[in-house]
């Protein structure tokens, strides 16, 4: 039996754990969640193009078994029966890992990510898979694969990236929980942009493995990439990283961590930097992350004004070593990229001239320099509130306009890539609009505080409240 029209409705705009408390006390089937989701992406997924391939037999099937282990008593898993989605460059067994690439579009993996059998495990169901860019080697989501993705607030602004596919999806109501990754703040750019909620783990939290070449990551990838949780609720972000985080036989880089919230029963030490260093910051961005920052102070939190010396610094060395990555490997992304992709990178070495090996030697002797000042910042303060990004979202396509607008772009995330350069938890959660469009607050903690970016991000959103689910804006 399907849903009703008016139960449709209500079934996609609630939270990942509110559907599994109703699916666990019987008020609603799993089939009939997952069948609204299904409904739900019909009828918006045609104007966004977040959702790049689904299998609904099989997410019915999954939910018909999902809803005989609730009718037989058995134990349930924190997200049973709870649809999801899941970026294109993650395995998920029996669908291709394409990273938005030709070239790899019948890359069909046999197992899934160590992440995503955590989340089976749990009793999640995989219902589709999202967009990203090529290689996820912009901060946009427009793939030379599958397309461009829209934002729902406004069809020609980025929806970020690089995992902007979840991001639309979420926002619109077409899944109440995803997975992506993030390297330059790509699980927290689309949650900016499009009024979600996400988190960047401590590297190591969460474990990656794959079976699709190139199995081993590249040096910054090591350092500096994570998987996690995207969602519209920070509590579906914290136990959905809760099911995923801890060590893994295939990860020799996870971790076997216990994490915990240090600052449970008394007030937060935020340090706040609304209008942060080295480049320009929009107007309505400061006010809306001066905005929260009051907000908090007046709830009890202990606010002050204070930034790490080597902010500026810290995103200058992100770009060194990314960059010095990427020039490496450019023969064999020139094969595989489209030529968006391709014109992006190309832009590489008027924004960072070459240099030579003792350079990025020396650069990474500094990042250890860095990395002290952080965590002695991070341990007078709890979490350091910064804007995710400094500017609106920009329109889809600009950019590769130009090297100086593809700097633009480098310069305006620059408040996310220090988290990404030392390895740090990072927690967003919108708090104020820009230029009609959404702002999300950042959250960074010292390393493993994951929890503490998690409480912090909580207490902003019940100040300001969720914005999303939404109907796309046409």
């Amino acid at each position: 039996m399907q849903p009703s029209g008016t139960m449709t409705e209500q079934l996609w705009r609630r939270s990942a754990l509110e559907l599994a408390a109703m699916i666990a006390r019987k008020e609603v089937s799993s089939r009939e969640v997952v069948a609204a989701h299904l409904a739900r992406i019909d009828e918006v997924n045609p104007h966004l193009n977040a959702i790049v391939r689904r299998w609904d037999a099989d997410s019915l099937a999954a939910a018909d078994a999902a809803d005989a282990a609730v009718a037989g008593g058995r134990t349930l898993g924190p997200l049973h029966g709870v649809p999801v989605t899941v970026k294109e460059n993650i395995d998920l067994a029996g669908t291709p890992t394409t990273q938005a690439v030709a070239i790899l579009a019948e890359a069909v993996s046999a197992t899934d990510a160590p992440l995503i059998a955590r989340v089976r495990a749990a009793g999640a169901i995989p219902i589709g898979r999202t967009n990203l860019p090529d290689l996820g080697l912009r901060v946009t989501t427009e793939s030379s694969l599958h397309g461009v993705t829209h934002n729902p607030w406004h069809p020609t602004r980025t929806t970020g990236g690089s995992s902007g596919g979840e991001g639309s999806a979420l926002a619109s109501g077409m899944s109440p929980l995803g997975f992506g990754n993030d390297i330059g703040g790509s699980l927290r750019n689309p949650a900016n942009c499009c009024g979600i909620t996400s988190i960047k783990p401590t590297t190591g939290v969460v474990p990656w493995a794959t079976e699709i070449p190139p199995l081993d990551p590249g040096m910054s990838g090591q350092l500096m990439l994570t998987d996690g949780p995207m969602a519209r609720r920070v509590a579906d972000v914290r136990a959905a990283l809760l099911v995923i985080a801890g060590e893994h036989d295939r990860d020799p880089r996870s971790l076997p961590v216990n994490l915990s919230d240090r600052t449970a029963g008394r007030p937060l030490r935020v340090a706040v930097a609304a209008d942060p260093p080295a480049g320009d910051n929009h107007a309505e961005v400061v006010s809306a992350i001066t905005n929260a920052a009051d907000a908090w102070s007046n709830a009890g939190a202990e606010v002050t004004e204070a930034i790490p010396a080597s902010f500026g610094r810290a995103a200058e060395l992100w770009r060194l070593i990314m960059i010095a990555e990427i020039r490496a490997n450019r023969p064999l992304l020139d094969l595989v990229m489209g030529d968006a992709g391709k014109k992006f990178l190309s832009y590489a070495d008027e924004i960072v001239p070459p240099f030579d090996t003792s350079t990025l030697m020396l650069g990474f002797t500094e990042r250890n320099a860095v990395d002290r000042e952080w965590q002695q910042f991070l341990t007078q303060y709890d979490v350091l509130l910064l804007p995710t990004w400094t500017q609106p979202p920009f329109e889809l396509g600009a950019d590769i306009v130009s090297a100086q607008a593809a700097l633009g772009v480098l310069e305006m995330l620059r408040p996310v890539l220090p988290a990404n350069l030392l390895g740090l938890p990072s927690a967003i959660v919108p708090v104020g609009m820009a230029d009609g469009m959404p702002v999300g607050a950042q959250l960074v903690g010292r390393r493993f505080a994951d929890l503490t970016c998690l409480a912090a991000a909580e207490q902003l959103e019940e100040l300001f409240g969720a914005i999303t689910p939404i109907d796309p804006i046409r």
